[in-house]
């Protein structure tokens, strides 16, 4: 199985240059709790979760439509379509994170979809996913 059997394919980005304030609209009307963040060239430059928008932005008091969503992009990880679930799971247990763009490196390297947890417990065994949770989950 590959990164484009497991993804969520669909994904709209939030504009560098949008506020967060468009940035949560966004994931308020999609139902999600993260977009990601194209720059000009319409390349991923980031994520950005509802998480972010409330410590780095509301907690401090800041007016979310008074900051661009591409201030709040951190380090970014992704995958390429091609690769297997192996591969996918061993870049989101090692980085801990829950999310994880799919690019499509010959195809422009242009962003083509989205790994969640969710895509995960639909396509993945119960012991893949079960190791999956404790390397993401585990604290140390």
């Amino acid at each position: 199985m590959r990164a484009r059997d497991i993804m969520s394919s669909g994904v709209q980005c939030v504009g560098a240059h949008e506020s967060l304030q468009d940035a949560a609209r966004m994931m308020r009307d999609l139902g999600v709790g993260c977009v990601p963040i194209c720059g000009d060239n319409n390349r991923l430059k980031g994520l950005i979760t509802d998480r972010d928008i409330v410590v780095n932005c509301c907690a401090d008091g800041v007016d979310p439509a008074s900051v661009q969503a591409g201030s709040l992009g951190g380090e970014l990880h992704w995958v390429d379509a091609t690769a297997d679930a192996s591969e996918v799971l061993e870049k989101m247990e090692s980085n801990h994170i829950k999310r994880l763009p799919v690019i499509d490196v010959k195809g422009g390297h242009r962003l083509v979809g989205m790994i969640s947890e969710a895509d995960l417990a639909k396509n993945l065994t119960d012991e893949q996913i079960a190791h999956f949770a404790k390397d993401v989950y585990a604290t140390a």
